[in-house]
């Protein structure tokens, strides 16, 4: 197991100052937050710091204001949902660093809690500029990172800080980083991945590393459609980058080469048109599809044979859907699967972790969400793991 630093390596944190890096990029309509998810994954280690007596000082970005402030962009638009999943009053400052921050930390009581302002206000904080991180640190005396989905990047506020303080991994982070090692760093085999999702373009790097990794490769979506192609099955009007076709052949021959054994489905759903239940709708042979249709989805056999190699493996880690799922009736096969996944993980034959939004929403939709092993709400941190990149605000948290 990768070694860091977690908030059981802390006593008494009486009078301390605590510089937390949470995701507080929050969706927002009509100047309110309609979804508090990445607010609630950092609860528990906001409230366990301040439980052992720190001042909790909350670091975070909210959209890409590029160093300029901008007022509609202030993270005190999140305040109000902040202070309601945490049940505690929390303080405004509108710096991050300097006499400003100061003030408000002799303020502070210990146990209490304020928001600095965003870290992207500030040039310095997307350069990693050391002298910024410095002045941030001036008023602290711990780091904590619970904002794994903000990892990928080696900014001030989720990188520099780690050398310059003692540097813990908060509960979310934790978590995450245990379930990623539980998936892929050293995983009970055998170990099965769905990679699903429109374009081979935007998962090249996945899949490349994938097949060195793992025994089951599952390939689903649009992407499934460039991989049949290439291996001279006509797709009809089925999304499809031909382009890619030697590419797909070289991500099969090094399957071949690792023993990986890659799935692509043999019967699919199809329509001539792409919308909800539409008249044209057919299940058929990959073989059999017309010039004029297009693969909406994966079909029941194919699903039913998925099902039977997850009964096989001990880990899964899943990326992307199946199908067209956000259309009825092409949400089918992601359902069943992540149902079968969901059934196995319950039985406690199956470790599954699965991250990235579309992926989350999927499961969402089946009903299944809560009966993952674990399920990451990061998009980009998540899918630069399972290319198998370092992530710069691990490595930091590792080396602290």
């Amino acid at each position: 197991m990768t070694k860091f630093r977690t908030l059981d390596d802390l006593g008494d944190l009486t009078g301390k100052v605590a510089l937390v890096r949470v995701d507080l990029n929050l969706p927002m309509q009509d100047g309110a937050v309609t979804d508090d998810t990445r607010v609630r994954a950092s609860a528990p280690t906001i409230l366990e710091l301040a439980a052992k007596g720190a001042k909790v000082l909350l670091l975070a970005h909210f959209g890409r204001p590029k160093g300029e402030r901008v007022s509609t962009m202030s993270v005190s638009m999140t305040l109000d949902a902040v202070q309601a999943v945490l049940g505690k009053e929390v303080m405004f400052v509108p710096e991050i660093a300097g006499p400003v921050v100061e003030q408000a930390v002799g303020i502070l009581r210990p146990g209490d809690i304020a928001m600095l302002e965003n870290t992207r206000f500030w040039k310095g904080e997307e350069k990693n500029d050391p002298e910024l991180a410095k002045a941030i640190a001036a008023n602290g005396d711990i780091y904590v990172n619970d904002a794994f989905s903000a990892a990928h990047r080696a900014h001030a506020s989720t990188e520099g800080l780690a050398h310059l303080l003692p540097a813990y991994a908060g509960r979310s982070m934790e978590a995450e980083l245990k379930a990623l090692e539980a998936a892929l760093g050293n995983p009970v085999r055998p170990v099965a991945a769905v990679v699903g999702g429109a374009k081979v373009s935007s998962k090249l790097d996945v899949l490349t590393h994938l097949v060195t990794q793992v025994d089951h490769l599952i390939i689903g979506g649009g992407m499934a459609n460039t991989f049949l192609a290439a291996r001279g099955v006509n797709v009809g009007k089925s999304l499809c980058e031909h382009d890619l076709a030697a590419t797909a052949e070289a991500i099969l021959d090094a399957a071949d080469g690792a023993s990986c054994t890659v799935h692509l489905p043999y019967d699919v759903v199809v329509s001539k048109e792409f919308a909800a239940n539409p008249p044209s709708l057919r299940t058929c042979n990959v073989h059999e599809v017309a010039a004029d249709e297009m693969i909406l989805d994966l079909g029941p056999l194919a699903v039913e044979a998925l099902a039977d190699v997850l009964k096989t493996c001990r880990t899964l880690v899943w990326n992307g859907p199946l199908g067209a799922f956000e259309t009825q009736p092409f949400d089918a096969a992601t359902v069943a699967l992540a149902r079968s996944a969901a059934a196995l993980t319950k039985e406690g034959a199956l470790t599954s972790v699965a991250g990235g939004g579309d992926t989350v929403a999927a499961l969402n939709h089946a009903g299944v969400a809560d009966d993952f092993t674990y399920i990451s709400t990061a998009g980009g941190a998540f899918l630069e793991w399972m290319e198998g990149k370092e992530l710069p605000g691990v490595k930091a948290l590792e080396q602290a």
